[in-house]
């Protein structure tokens, strides 16, 4: 057991702005070191965020010995790579959603670090988050009866750009990996793999997906009813419907929000207490992780990220 971390950033854009806030809020991480190719970006980001180290290469961060743990915040197309290169170097991987680009990019990542004896987990910091957690106790509890349907979208209207991340085929863009993620997460968190999937897909003129209706059932009875958007704004919010009530998620519900449940007239708002800006739950969870020698996290483990890559897999499949 360590009393700090020396984490190092691959990638200086928008969620490593926020992935950075959140280890402030984590008392064992250290702000160490940041890696761009840009170096004058990455020098910036290390200025603004207390970093003790900026490098204009991710080759040269993975050399510095004192690296702990590795977050990996490039394209989507990068992680494949990024990933395979730091574990290479010898270091523990937290990696940005989604893992990979395919399950076979994935199951190399994880043979890779398995063989190596490294840490490695998906960024899903959702799975973490004291809201999630606690819609999860309320349906085994059952507070409201059995849970039998959940809608769960997420949408915003983008701007198309064929070159920009969210459009770029090359860049593993579409609304299913970027957003869609989390509506697909959340069935599998709280109902588990289907037995049934249907898919259907607007595509954009590059041909990336667009807006996305996707639908799991389930041999008990259960069904989850799932969207993602780049062309309108949806509600993104995750609602589950019981024998005796309602469980929300309310907007936004892959970050730190509350939980509303309705049950015949009586609706009551759950007020989650919150520490930080979400991020430095899943950075907790890594650093527990390693203190107890642990290669792998029991609540978001590897073999849950292959049943999620599993799933996008097949919708994208069912897209064409």
């Amino acid at each position: 057991m360590k009393d700090s971390y020396k984490w190092g950033i691959i990638g200086a854009g928008k969620i490593s702005e926020k992935f950075a806030e959140g280890l402030k809020s984590s008392p064992k991480a250290e702000c160490y070191a940041v890696a761009s190719r840009d170096k004058e970006k990455a020098e910036a980001f290390a200025s603004r965020h207390g970093f003790r180290k900026a490098y204009g290469s991710y080759e040269a961060m993975l050399n510095d010995p004192d690296v702990d743990i590795v977050y990996i915040a490039t394209p989507n197309n990068l992680h494949y790579s990024n990933t395979i290169a730091a574990l290479s170097a010898g270091k523990n991987v937290l990696c940005e959603k989604p893992f990979a680009l395919n399950s076979q990019e994935l199951a190399e990542m994880i043979k890779l670090a398995r063989s190596k004896k490294l840490f490695l987990m998906e960024a899903l910091w959702s799975r973490f988050l004291p809201s999630v957690i606690k819609v999860k106790e309320l349906i085994e509890t059952e507070q409201l009866g059995k849970a039998h349907v959940i809608q769960a979208d997420f949408g915003f209207i983008s701007e198309y750009n064929p070159e920009g991340r969210l459009f770029n085929p090359s860049l593993g863009g579409g609304s299913l990996l970027d957003i869609g993620i989390y509506p697909v997460f959340i069935s599998l968190f709280l109902f588990g793999y289907p037995d049934n999937i249907s898919a259907l897909s607007i595509k954009s003129p590059s041909g990336t997906d667009n807006t996305n209706g996707i639908l799991f059932s389930y041999k008990d009875g259960k069904v989850s009813s799932l969207m993602s958007s780049f062309a309108v704004n949806l509600d993104t919010e995750a609602r589950i419907f019981c024998d005796k009530g309602k469980i929300t998620l309310n907007r936004m519900f892959h970050c730190p929000t509350s939980v509303t449940i309705s049950e015949e007239n009586e609706t009551e708002t759950l007020h989650i207490n919150f520490k930080g800006n979400g991020y430095n739950y899943e950075a907790d969870e890594v650093m527990r992780c390693l203190d107890q020698d642990l290669t792998e996290s029991p609540d978001w483990s590897l073999n849950s990220s292959i049943e999620l890559m599993k799933l996008l897999d097949e919708i994208r499949l069912q897209f064409k």
